[in-house]
Parts: structure tokens; sequence; C-alpha cells
């Protein structure tokens, strides 16, 4: 990672005074800063940065020196994500989010990195009261919307239909975003509505986007309001739409009326691909596994 910063900014990334890293430097001889023609100095903030996230690892210095000097700062990881949420440091978290993006794909930044950093601040916190939570969800949620923005426009006739019924700030909320984000830049024609949308007010969405299929997320709607929804998307874009869970929206009670798409972004894009392919050649969609809905 390239960059430099002066001993202060250096210390405080560290969680150090200025003269506790000047011993480090005396001591250890690394971090090893270069000196401006002024004579201060200048550290590598890779170096910072490597050091820093092996002693969050190790809490001993000597160990953290050695591990440090071995592996450098290491890849873009959950860890280091989770880390600088921990920090409110937005700066360090858009650098490993670009960082990431150097080696992985978006898609794969968005389940590699980004969402498993939030799931693990949320594990490790008394999400969602915590703010360390609540800072590492904005930073998500402002980050896929951003990264919506920029998704090329939609290149496939297939529209979806998402109902969400999460709640911010849940995890599964960030999901849904994603679920969203991976379904544009597949080219797909993608509208997201919260599941409390009044069915009776529908019918002009859902002509706009005649969708191929409908897919329900989250866990904050009853079967009876997802029922309604279901209804009214068969009785206006036809009975042939798809119908998906994902992620668990509907409890598996045992029959089949509802298909299951798999609980990651990529996978469960995949399948809605693989099913709206399979319909254009055979003008049905595939059956996948499947959950109950009494509509």
């Amino acid at each position: 990672m390239g960059g430099s910063i002066r001993t202060n900014a250096a210390a405080a990334m560290l969680g150090v005074s200025p003269n506790t890293l000047r011993s480090w430097e005396r001591r250890f001889g690394f971090p090893e800063p270069k000196r401006t023609a002024g004579g201060h100095r200048q550290f590598d903030l890779g170096e910072i940065e490597a050091l820093r996230a092996a002693f969050e690892e190790t809490q001993n210095i000597s160990s953290a020196v050695s591990v440090a000097r071995e592996r450098g700062a290491g890849p873009a990881s959950p860890a280091r994500l989770q880390s600088a949420f921990g920090r409110y440091d937005e700066d360090g978290a858009n650098r490993l989010m670009e960082e990431s993006l150097t080696v992985r794909s978006v898609e794969r930044t968005i389940e590699e990195v980004l969402l498993p950093s939030v799931e693990a601040m949320a594990a490790a916190h008394n999400a969602p009261q915590s703010p360390e939570y609540g800072f590492a969800w904005r930073f998500a949620t402002c980050w896929l919307a951003a990264t919506q923005r920029i998704s090329p426009p939609a290149s496939r006739a297939e529209g979806v239909l998402v109902f969400d019924a999460s709640r911010p700030p849940e995890a599964e909320a960030l999901q849904a975003q994603a679920l969203e984000l991976v379904l544009r830049r597949a080219g797909l024609r993608t509208l997201t509505l919260t599941a409390d949308s009044d069915p009776s007010r529908l019918g002009s969405a859902i002509s706009a986007l005649d969708p191929r299929a409908v897919v329900l997320t989250g866990h904050g709607a009853s079967l009876d309001a997802l029922g309604r929804l279901v209804f009214t998307a068969r009785r206006t874009a036809g009975e042939d739409v798809a119908i998906l869970d994902y992620r668990g929206a509907i409890p598996n009670t045992g029959s089949s009326t509802v298909e299951t798409l798999p609980e990651t972004p990529l996978a469960a894009r995949e399948a809605l691909l693989a099913r709206l392919d399979a319909r254009g050649a055979s003008g049905r969609f595939a059956r996948g596994p499947s959950t109950a809905i009494g509509y």
C-alpha cells in the first residue's frame, strides 16, 4: 500500500504515543521511517497498517514486529475491515475496499470482505445498538448504494421484483441490498420495494417492470402479508412468474410452492439467471428447492 504519514498520525493509527512509536523504531528498527528534507520522520503507510493488524492479533509488540515484517499488511480481509470499523476509520475502510477491488470483482468483494466484516461486527458487539456496528452498517449500505449508481444499464429484457421485509440496521437489509446490486450488474431490470407496500397500489409498478421473477427477502413480514404481495404479483404479471425466497423470508413448513435461492448474493444470482435462461428455452421456469406459502 502506497503513501506515507507523519509520526503523530502513525502513532494515532497504532493507538500509542509518538514517544512509544519512536522507542519501537529504536528498539526493533521497525517501522523504519524515511526523513524529509526538513528532518521529519515519514512512515510507510503499509508498514503501519501491517504492524497495527499484527499487534491487534498478538498484543505483543515484539511478536507483532516479526509478523508484520514477514507478511506485510496482507490482502484486504474481513478482519482488517472489521478493525477499521472498530476505529471508526472511514478512510481506512475505503482504502481496504479499493485494495480488494484490485484483486477481486465487485461481487467477490461484497461476499468475501464487506458482508462478512459487518456480520462479524454484529456478532462481536451488541448489534444493532452498538455504535461500532452502526458505523459499519452505514458504511456498507452507502458503499453498496454508490456502487449501484455506477452499475451499467440493463442489458436483459427480464425484470426481477424484490420485496424486502428487512429493517435497517439489520444485517439482512445489507444482504437484500447486495442481491439487488449483483442482479443489476448481471444486466437484469431490478426493482426493490418494501414488503410493507400496499398491494392495492402495486399494479402500476408491476406493470412497468413486468417481472419474470419475484424475490421475497427479510424476516419482518408475516406470511399473510407476503401472500398478498405474491397474489398481486401473479394477478398482474401472470401465473408463470417465479416466486423465490432469499435467505428464509418464508418459514419452511414442508410443502412447496415457493422456490428457495442459495443464501449468498452471487450464488442466488446465478441460480436466478439459470431459471430465467431455462424459462427462455422452455417457456417455463426450472424448479429448485422450495418452501411453502398458502397463496
